[in-house]
């Protein structure tokens, strides 16, 4: 990131190389779409070239590029407020590992579906830290960079949010 701050944009394409399957993930499984997913992650790597001089080296560069991605993420939500978001694979590591037959194979996606619907029924704020904490896998120190507070902070905030999406999984269960 030094070199693309001196402004060597071959330096940005190595950048762009190492990390662009990252943000395309986060993308797709916050918008769900191909194409908006690919735009939105040139347009984080748009305004890495555009904020270079606000990057300090303090922490890691992985933190402070997830915090524009969160950033185009949200001016991308605020223009597409009925989008729905979470494609159904991107969620189904979250559900207990089981041998798939035919018959346990029909029930997964079952459940799979029941899954999105509960992480879609949670409030922003929690679907966000279990896309970055459980489908990104940024570790909580990384979070806590990313949103201002405490390593412990985010422990706490990703529990509750698993223990909500837990809750709301069971009721729409009770449901159907």
């Amino acid at each position: 990131m030094k070199q693309v701050q001196a402004g060597s944009a071959d330096h940005l394409g190595l950048l762009f190389e190492r990390y662009h399957r990252i943000l395309y993930r986060f993308f797709n499984n916050y918008c769900g779409d191909r194409w908006i997913s690919e735009d939105l992650v040139q347009n984080v790597f748009y305004r890495i070239l555009k904020y270079r001089h606000n990057f300090r080296g303090e922490g890691e560069f992985k933190s402070w590029m997830f915090f524009i991605a969160r950033n185009v993420g949200h001016d991308w939500r605020k223009k597409n407020p009925a989008t729905e978001g979470q494609p159904i694979e991107a969620l189904e590591h979250l559900l207990p590992g089981q041998d798939p037959g035919q018959e346990q194979e029909i029930t997964r996606q079952e459940d799979l579906m029941q899954l999105k619907k509960a992480l879609q029924s949670l409030p922003p704020e929690q679907r966000e830290l279990i896309e970055l904490s459980k489908l990104q896998g940024l570790r909580y120190s990384q979070i806590g960079d990313l949103l201002g507070c405490t390593e412990g902070n985010v422990k706490v905030r990703v529990f509750r949010a698993m223990k909500a999406l837990k809750a709301a999984f069971d009721e729409l269960e009770k449901q159907s």
